[in-house]
């Protein structure tokens, strides 16, 4: 699914609806068959690690690790994801930079602090599909990358997600992405469908 829409639209809010770090104040958002909103916080920050990979827009690296230990962060919250690592989470983490163009040697033991912008994104979403979540959610994933780069890397977060079976949801700004996807929304249209004559916020009903 692509979602497109301006600042302010809601598409953050949307995000952190469906990955459980915000719950609604109207409505149910159900993810995977889950009522994400009948869960508590430390079941939803549980929920979240074992189902979904999510690429954030400001990366959310962690400085002091390396990028193969980057990558492999989420196996280490996460039993399932660990379990579900095709092969050792190194060789899966390194297997996925790879197809990223991220694993000369130098480039794996590199701390993430001397990475380009451009490979920072790829370390991100690498991070994000690694132990093959259900769900991976791309906020605004290329906006740092060339038109090569971002080709492969579209690419394959399609083949990942087809592998595993997975759903993605990805959030950018470039209209030229849209036909790429079985899904397109424009978050102006999702919030003129829900606006009604009185009550909740657009963004909120309409997911609901």
């Amino acid at each position: 699914m692509f979602l497109r829409g301006p600042s302010g639209s809601g598409k953050s809010t949307l995000l952190s609806l469906v990955a459980g770090v915000v719950t609604p104040q109207v409505g149910v958002v159900r993810v995977l068959g889950r009522d994400l909103g009948a869960l508590g916080s430390v079941e939803r920050d549980r929920f979240r690690a074992d189902h979904i990979g999510f690429i954030f827009q400001m990366f959310n690296l962690i400085p002091y690790l390396s990028v193969v230990e980057n990558v492999s962060l989420p196996c280490g919250f996460s039993k399932r994801r660990r379990a579900r690592a095709r092969e050792s989470v190194q060789a899966e983490a390194v297997r996925l930079l790879e197809h990223l163009d991220m694993a000369a040697a130098d480039v794996l033991r590199r701390p993430v602090t001397e990475l380009s912008v451009g490979q920072q994104q790829r370390v991100a979403a690498a991070r994000a599909l690694i132990g093959a979540p259900e769900l991976v959610i791309a906020d605004e994933p290329t906006s740092a990358l060339d038109v090569d780069r971002r080709a492969a890397f579209i690419d394959l977060l399609f083949r990942e997600c087809a592998r595993e079976q997975a759903a993605l949801m990805f959030v950018s700004h470039d209209a030229s992405l849209a036909p790429l996807f079985d899904r397109a929304i424009q978050f102006t249209e999702l919030n003129r469908a829900g606006v009604p004559s009185a009550g909740p916020p657009a963004v909120a009903r309409g997911i609901a």
